[in-house]
């Protein structure tokens, strides 16, 4: 195959999963949510148990009308569910599905580039809400940028023990190294990164930046139509982002049975059952405080991830 036509057909395919998982992840958290609290959910939409209820959803978002606020930076306000978007779209391309070079784009410093591109998301919540030009999405993306500063550090530390374990940046690289009793060494920094990651991608019980009950919608309350339905497609594609790295990084990737043939489903299987969980903690526990938010990250997370850093160079150095 020619390299072009390979690199149309790899980056064809990102964007199809970048446009396919989040709407699934979507559907499931509607059901999901509805059994665990004694509902049926969507039903009617697409008549199978309402399946087609988001793409009914994003039709109806694109009938609406796109309002901008008067006293708004229009430029900034308009571009700003774009910069929440794209970021995720260059994490998909690095992230390897399965083995014998089964990604958009094997880089050997990987897991940098992907921790580098998430930490653009800031700039999209303080667009948003210095943009729009609104008191209540200004506080929202304060409490969003002190959310994401913070919890970015327990996330880079967790992530650099085990590419310190795997000996390597390359995501890859770091699925190949993996050995089954990393579930019991990596434990504490698995722990760290997914709960970091959940709160990088503002989900409850990290949604102070949101808080409907407080904010009316936080830093995206000015926001109606296609571009809110943007933001909201960020926040499905950040779960399966955060799902993917978790598997990649601690469960293993591809590793399962017949990992040379079916290692591509073992991943996907491994990142709908992190993205359930995901789905569980917003049904389990209620919203944090701003200052149990920060005491948890500064005080419990960061040690933690410190303290596992320093045991994986003892184990390297030991091994």
């Amino acid at each position: 195959m020619p390299i072009w036509l390979e690199l149309i057909v790899r980056v064809v395919a990102v964007v199809v999963a970048f446009l396919v998982l989040p709407l699934v992840v979507g559907q499931a958290e509607h059901k999901v949510m509805a059994h665990m609290q004694g509902r049926l959910g969507p039903m009617y939409a697409g008549a199978f148990h309402g399946w087609a209820q988001l793409v009914a959803d994003g039709v109806k978002f694109v009938q609406k009308e796109d309002v901008a606020p008067g006293e708004a930076d229009r430029r900034v306000f308009r571009l700003a569910p774009i910069v929440a978007l794209f970021p995720y779209l260059l994490v998909l391309l690095a992230i390897p599905l399965g083995p014998n070079g089964l990604v958009a784009q094997a880089l050997d410093v990987g897991l940098f580039f992907v921790l580098a591109v998430l930490g653009v998301g800031v700039l999209a919540v303080l667009m948003s809400a210095w943009a729009s030009a609104n008191k209540y999405s200004l506080l929202g993306g304060l409490r969003g940028a002190a959310q994401l500063l913070g919890y970015e550090l327990p996330l880079v530390l967790a992530a650099a023990s085990v590419a310190m374990a795997a000996g390597t940046l390359s995501l890859p690289g770091i699925v190949e190294a993996w050995n089954p009793w990393w579930l019991l060494w990596q434990a504490p920094a698995a722990l760290v990164f997914f709960i970091a990651g959940l709160a990088e991608i503002r989900r409850p019980p990290f949604d102070m930046p949101i808080a409907d009950s407080e904010l009316v919608f936080g830093y995206m309350t000015e926001y109606t139509g296609l571009r809110f339905a943007f933001f909201l497609l960020a926040e499905y594609v950040g779960i399966v982002v955060i799902a993917a790295l978790t598997t990649v990084l601690f469960l293993g990737g591809w590793h399962g049975p017949f990992a040379d043939q079916l290692g591509w489903l073992w991943t996907l299987v491994k990142i709908f059952a992190v993205s359930f969980v995901i789905i569980w903690f917003r049904v389990s526990y209620p919203r944090l405080r701003e200052d149990q938010l920060q005491r948890l990250c500064w005080l419990v997370l960061v040690p933690v991830a410190l303290g596992q850093l320093v045991l994986t160079a003892v184990v390297k150095v030991i091994m």
